[in-house]
């Protein structure tokens, strides 16, 4: 791109130090925020901030123009539609929970006996919130989150209202009004203005986005071909076709290898602590397993890991900074009204 455009290409080698940066950047969201690509998304707004002080970014593409490699494989699944809830049931019995843990094909027998709208759901989750892994929190924590709305339901309903007609648009629906706002807006903004850049999204203008939901879904994908409007136009740019044709690559950490070395001893501080393991979310043991087998290499355990991560340091930069908090969890809609938190090298530390 760089060489057909006469554009600067910079590039930015980042090394895993993954502890002090990652604390900092929690009390930025001041939420257990799950998604792992906040942390290059700093790294590049950082960098950028060195040169300008406003940019734009390309969110809301994927979910406008069906960008995600998700959508093909919800729509490779929808055969599944055809099987009647109750065979659903019967499959997941006689297939599913017969298949051992860890063993390849359980997790797809799994989604395949779940009707469309919760099959996308067990697709997209950062974290099992459906049945399959539930034994990994507590009875106690378990119990305390019935008291408060199930965030669930305002996702079920989103996807059920949603105005579309064919599926793929229901998706694109359900991922603009939750995925979009909830993860990519949040996470660019909080990171973008953790340097002081600010980041504008031209896709997102209000009367873009009604003309591009009214378009043809077959503009948006067709033969497999993601984003196929936007290519068709790229192409007459001049954007070389081994770029449009490349694969996806997202934005994304390396976090396999890393919590298997680079930042392995990080990781086992901070969720294997006694403090940690008595929090009240997890069942220790089960926190332990999944640690061991991401160790051994017998299964790819890096999401759940990052997202246990994630908690453990909001819990101690918010609650366990709160008067009077004991080492177990203790959680409440308050959060402390200053805390103030070293930055790492080279960023202004803030108060909050």
């Amino acid at each position: 791109m760089a060489q057909q455009f006469g554009t600067d290409h910079s590039e930015l080698v980042v090394d895993p130090d993954l502890k002090e940066t990652l604390n900092y950047l929690s009390t930025m969201l001041e939420e257990p925020f799950g998604d792992s690509s906040m942390l290059p998304t700093y790294y590049v707004s950082r960098m950028a901030r060195e040169h300008v002080t406003v940019a734009l970014s390309g969110d809301g593409g994927d979910e406008l123009f069906a960008g995600y490699d998700r959508y093909l494989v919800a729509m490779d699944r929808q055969k599944f539609n055809q099987l009647p809830s109750w065979m659903g049931r019967a499959y997941r019995a006689a297939i599913h929970d017969l298949i051992p843990a860890g063993m390849y094909g359980k997790n797809l027998a799994w989604n395949a006996s779940l009707g469309a709208r919760d099959r996308y759901l067990d697709d997209v989750s950062f974290f099992p919130v459906l049945h399959r892994e539930r034994g990994l929190f507590t009875a106690e924590f378990l119990d305390f989150a019935k008291r408060f709305p199930d965030p669930l339901q305002a996702w079920q309903a989103t996807y059920d209202n949603a105005p579309a007609q064919d599926p793929l648009s229901r998706l694109l629906y359900l991922d603009t009004k939750t995925y979009l706002p909830g993860d990519i807006l949040t996470k660019v903004d909080r990171m973008s203005m953790a340097t002081s850049l600010e980041v504008r999204a031209p896709m997102l203008d209000h009367q873009f986005v009604e003309w591009v939901t009214a378009l043809p879904i077959e503009w948006k994908v067709q033969k497999r071909n993601r984003k196929y409007i936007l290519k068709k136009l790229a192409e007459r740019l001049g954007i070389p076709r081994a770029l449009l044709d490349r694969r996806k690559q997202g934005f994304q950490l390396p976090l396999v290898e890393w919590v298997r070395s680079e930042v392995k001893d990080e990781f086992l501080q901070l969720l294997l602590e006694p403090t940690s393991l008595q929090r009240g979310y997890f069942k220790p043991a089960a926190v332990r397993s999944l640690v061991d087998e991401h160790l051994r290499g017998r299964r790819d355990r890096s999401s759940l890991l990052w997202q246990m991560l994630v908690l453990e340091l909001w819990h101690r930069n918010f609650l366990q900074a709160l008067p009077q908090s004991n080492s177990r969890t203790r959680i409440s809609g308050r959060i402390p009204e200053t805390a103030y938190h070293a930055a790492p090298p080279g960023v202004e530390a803030t108060s909050q």
